[in-house]
């Protein structure tokens, strides 16, 4: 349980689990639907979530199809559906997306002093 607490401790991996959460979906539409994120970066967030035991994985030809272990998760599973209802998580979520994409501010360069005359 403490991988998955750890798991679920990300907020780009919450997103991942919202988005199959209830529906089947292929690793190409969860990068879709997160748009700011690399597929690689992607496919390794579910196969973090695959190995924490909160997503199953299904082979259908060459596509990989992710759902959501709901029942893994147990109380914590009921406390992620009622905040993913709250338009205040939503926003959360998507400032501190926002923030991860940025990453750091860039350190400014100084300017000499030594001007001419």
């Amino acid at each position: 349980m403490n991988l998955a607490l750890q798991a679920v401790a990300a907020p780009r991996r919450q997103e991942i689990l919202r988005l199959v959460w209830r529906v089947e979906r292929s690793a190409g539409e969860v990068h879709r639907a997160l748009g700011d994120v690399t597929f690689g970066a992607v496919s390794q967030q579910l196969r973090l979530l695959e190995r924490a035991g909160l997503v199953s994985r299904r082979s259908e030809g060459r596509r990989r199809l992710y759902r959501a272990r709901r029942d893994a998760l147990g109380p914590v599973g009921r406390w992620l559906e009622s905040i993913w209802q709250d338009a205040l998580y939503r926003l959360k979520i998507r400032a501190e997306l926002e923030e991860g994409r940025r990453g750091p501010r860039p350190r400014r360069r100084r300017r000499s002093r030594g001007g001419t005359s």
